[in-house]
């Protein structure tokens, strides 16, 4: 099974795909997120599988997350079952990509985790708004902005 996302440049390959890799779990529904999943494949190649928070496979595979939780942020699951998300995930990510290494030492002061996670909230909370809702073709973000 392959998640598509919005976006048509192609499939991003999926757990199924690659079940070695870590799974990134994205708002498939969101162009902002699902063009940001799709610059993370591009650099991560198959070091990273991508699934839609939208995707049945995802509530089978990942009981423990909640449809809420994932709405408010995008998770990454390692592979040994470990789910991290927002700015945590991320800066898990900065540890595992060698392309996001110089921004590792950043987001790893100490102490400093409370402050990008809220920073990752004020970007995830106006994400719709960054993704060109004009362009929006399902509707969907229209209903992020009531």
């Amino acid at each position: 099974m392959v998640s598509t996302g919005m976006a048509s440049a192609g499939p991003l390959p999926s757990p199924a795909d690659l079940p070695a890799a870590d799974v990134v779990i994205y708002d498939g529904h969101c162009r902002f997120c699902t063009n940001s999943v799709r610059r993370l494949h591009r650099l991560a190649g198959s070091r990273l599988a991508f699934i839609s928070l939208h995707d049945a496979e995802v509530e089978r595979r990942y009981p423990e997350l909640s449809y809420d939780q994932m709405m408010e942020e995008m998770f990454v699951v390692d592979r040994s079952g470990n789910a991290r998300g927002g700015a945590a995930a991320f800066r898990y990510l900065t540890r595992r990509l060698p392309w996001l290494w110089p921004l590792a030492p950043f987001l790893h002061i100490p102490g400093s985790l409370g402050i990008w996670k809220f920073l990752y909230r004020q970007v995830a909370k106006r994400r719709y708004l960054m993704g060109k809702t004009a362009d929006c073709e399902s509707g969907s973000c229209e209903i992020h902005f009531r």
